[in-house]
């Protein structure tokens, strides 16, 4: 059975892109032009996802992803304007399992599809429960706590890592993480990544030598492992 697959976004051309490239790929697509029909579609049909645009004529993305989350844990992948670096911050601080900024490739919009159902079914035991990890996460305090110490961490050895517990096993690419999580990242180098990496992995050990929660993908980037 193909797995469908809801857009939610007032464009049609943008829409008709992604109905495409999602049809060749195998998937079953649906598309929504408001917020209030997307939700009616959830309600009728099994979606396995959905990509959401923040600008909907009739209601915010933002709020739409809330209402969707009362009633689902479906995943959702966020589409947002280029120059909305607040938008993409604020739809992963809500629980956003990706986003991606227009314009876009439909080609790699389908493979963030891909990488996500992907995750999600890897993420899911047989209870439909996810693994537990040994993080704590305050995001009020700006505190991460690794098998219950308290972890002292610079601002991007934060929100690195906080990403990264939210994603466990996603490989995120220097370019991807300075995109991501990085003020003005045009003006910074990918190598900068590197460094936080390493200085994060040294107070992680710290804690528990024999471990390394970070594994580095040569020529890809860094993921958080996933088999606690």
């Amino acid at each position: 059975m193909k797995e469908r697959i809801l857009i939610v976004d007032d464009e049609a051309s943008i829409a008709d892109m992604i109905l495409y490239a999602l049809e060749t790929d195998g998937f079953e697509p649906l598309w929504a032009a408001t917020g209030g029909e997307g939700l009616q579609l959830l309600r009728d049909g099994s979606i396995a996802l959905v990509i959401l645009d923040v600008g909907l004529p009739d209601c915010n993305g933002f709020d739409l992803f809330k209402e969707i989350r009362r009633q689902s844990d479906v995943p959702v992948l966020f589409l947002t304007a280029r120059s909305g670096e607040i938008d993409r911050v604020l739809g992963l601080e809500l629980g956003a399992d990706d986003y991606v900024s227009k314009p876009f490739s439909p080609r790699e919009l389908s493979a963030r599809v891909k990488a996500i159902l992907r995750r999600s079914g890897s993420r899911t035991t047989e209870t439909g429960s996810r693994p537990r990890l040994p993080f704590t996460v305050d995001a009020a305090r700006f505190c991460i706590s690794y098998q219950g110490s308290p972890l002292k961490l610079s601002r991007y050895e934060f929100k690195i890592l906080r990403l990264f517990i939210e994603r466990p096993g996603q490989v995120f690419s220097r370019g991807r993480l300075m995109d991501m999580l990085w003020e003005e990242a045009e003006h910074s180098l990918e190598r900068t990544i590197d460094t936080h990496i390493k200085t994060l992995r040294a107070k992680l050990k710290e804690v528990d030598p024999a471990v390394d929660p970070i594994k580095t993908h040569r020529g890809l980037g860094y993921s958080l492992r996933e088999d606690w």
